[in-house]
């Protein structure tokens, strides 16, 4: 198993196991952009209170991807992935098109279990660095400045 480490500007870290066995596909192209070093500087430019918290857009404003797009490993396209979309899973963000992930990704912040077969969930955050995520909420919440993510490394587990 992998784990990715977001290294937030004001020095705070998320850290996630992702889940190869569930959606190999989503994990290989998160690995693959984390490592050419995409993410770097990229902000967490959505943020919904009580439900996501969305980044990994180029652009910053929900548009942007990587320039190409990827299979979307969820039921509802024929693909079994039994990750619920629970409090700190880690998902793949997309448009109606089931299969146009590319690089934007979210973390749920509460239940969000009618995503599930719909979205394709490929890790989960830790409860400790669920407080990181929880303070990004609140600070958006004061000053609505979109937190910026310094790194994302990763590592074997």
């Amino acid at each position: 198993m992998k784990k990715a480490t977001i290294l937030m500007a004001d020095g705070k870290k998320i850290s996630m196991e992702l889940d190869e066995g569930q959606a190999p596909i989503t994990v290989q192209n998160f690995v693959d952009l984390a490592e050419k070093g995409f993410y770097d500087g990229l902000v967490f430019h959505r943020i919904e209170p009580g439900f996501v918290i969305q980044g990994g857009d180029p652009l910053g404003n929900g548009m942007g991807g990587p320039g190409y797009q990827i299979k979307g490993e969820f039921s509802a396209n024929g693909v079994q992935n039994t990750i619920s979309h629970q409090r700190g899973v880690v998902s793949m963000a997309r448009s109606r098109a089931f299969d146009s992930a590319g690089s934007q990704f979210f973390i749920t912040l509460g239940d969000a279990s009618f995503l599930d077969g719909q979205y394709a969930a490929f890790g989960t955050v830790d409860e400790e660095s669920m407080n990181c995520v929880d303070a990004i909420v609140e600070q958006y919440q004061k000053d609505y400045q979109a937190p910026k993510m310094e790194s994302v490394t990763i590592e074997e587990a």
